[in-house]
């Protein structure tokens, strides 16, 4: 009778249900064996990211030298000048307007929270009806922009020292790049060697899918965020927004973001406005929607394609739990990461129905 229950299907379920709960007990109990690997792990992981998703947006190129008999190294090191020569362009232009626009909104950010404090005052003072607890929660709101503008140096602080960390992992970028883009045929037979041999056809089939899915989400989501804030710089300049350059850069950077980004980066738009004329509130919110809907209907669909074909519910939900588990690099992260996990299920999935078939 035991052995009939060992058998069944819900009995190893259960079983293989409570290793796993084992195993992440005892890793939990051991964690600190682990702190060097974590740390490992964190700094590596900043400038491989950046060098991977620049490894996408240059393999093209090089390819493209290779095809008029360029070599490698050559091809490598005037793809890097070229980026080199147009990061200077683009910092000689646009960098001094931001640096301007970005300096002025910092000097204006105490006036902006003594203006809601001054309004909430003003609202609570005049209203005589309003309920103790209404009262209680705009009293809760004044303290925290009290406490916003009393941490708004620390917050700078610690800006400047993520910009430090951002400027260390760019000096390494370089050298990362130049091997994934010089060495990159090497990658999938480094893979493959650890299968079985009667499984290297699956694996590069995996590989080159996983592949084809990222190159396509990153070089897709540059396209359309670059659209989504050039269309809003010249919006923002045509309805005389303050902070224009500055808050269109901030637009394309958050709508790497699915689905949410849009919103995110309307936001500061929608402060800005409201602070300078509460009229440009209407047009900024009138014209986002204009840009969202002439991206989401004609840039999206011919750049993305049906690559990673995710529900949108799917996608609201996906990015909820990255953002739980860290914040908006997991909401930026979580979408490409289901991709590549939806490739390995894919193809486990249709290794099992054949082997199914061939019992």
């Amino acid at each position: 009778m035991s052995m009939e229950i060992v058998k069944e299907r819900w009995f190893r379920i259960a079983i293989g249900i409570i290793l796993f709960l084992a195993i992440i007990w005892l890793l939990n109990e051991v964690r600190f064996i682990f702190t060097p690997l974590v740390i490992f792990v964190q700094t590596l992981f900043l400038p491989f990211l950046i060098a991977g998703i620049l490894f996408y947006i240059c393999r093209p190129l090089i390819q493209f030298l290779e095809q008029w008999r360029v070599p490698r190294t050559p091809a490598i090191l005037l793809i890097f000048l070229v980026i080199i020569a147009l990061l200077v362009l683009i910092v000689s232009l646009i960098g001094p307007v931001v640096q301007d626009q970005f300096i002025r909104l910092i000097d204006n950010i105490p006036a902006m929270i003594s203006a809601i404090q001054n309004t909430i005052t003003y609202w609570q003072d005049n209203q005589e009806f309003i309920p103790d607890f209404a009262k209680d929660a705009v009293s809760d709101i004044g303290s925290q922009l009290q406490g916003i503008l009393s941490t708004t140096g620390g917050f700078i602080g610690s800006f400047l020292g993520s910009v430090f960390n951002f400027v260390f992992a760019l000096v390494v970028v370089p050298f990362i790049l130049f091997y994934l883009l010089k060495d990159r045929e090497k990658v999938t037979p480094g893979i493959v060697k650890f299968f079985p041999k009667s499984k290297e056809t699956e694996i590069r089939q995996v590989l080159g899918d996983m592949d084809h899915a990222l190159g396509s989400y990153i070089k897709g989501q540059l396209i359309v965020s670059s659209f989504v804030g050039f269309m809003l710089l010249i919006v923002y300049i045509f309805i005389g927004l303050d902070y224009a350059l500055l808050l269109a850069l901030v637009a394309m950077v958050m709508n790497v973001i699915p689905f949410l980004g849009p919103f995110l980066a309307t936001a500061p738009a929608v402060i800005v406005a409201w602070f300078q004329d509460p009229i440009k509130v209407l047009l900024v919110i009138g014209f986002m929607i204009v840009v969202q809907q002439i991206e989401s209907n004609l840039v999206s669909p011919r750049v993305m394609g049906r690559v990673l074909n995710v529900h949108p519910l799917t996608i609201i939900l996906l990015i909820l739990v990255g953002g739980n588990l860290a914040g908006v690099l997991g909401m930026v992260l979580i979408i490409p990461t289901y991709a590549v996990i939806k490739v390995i299920v894919k193809h486990s999935y249709r290794l099992l129905s054949i082997r199914r078939q061939e019992e």
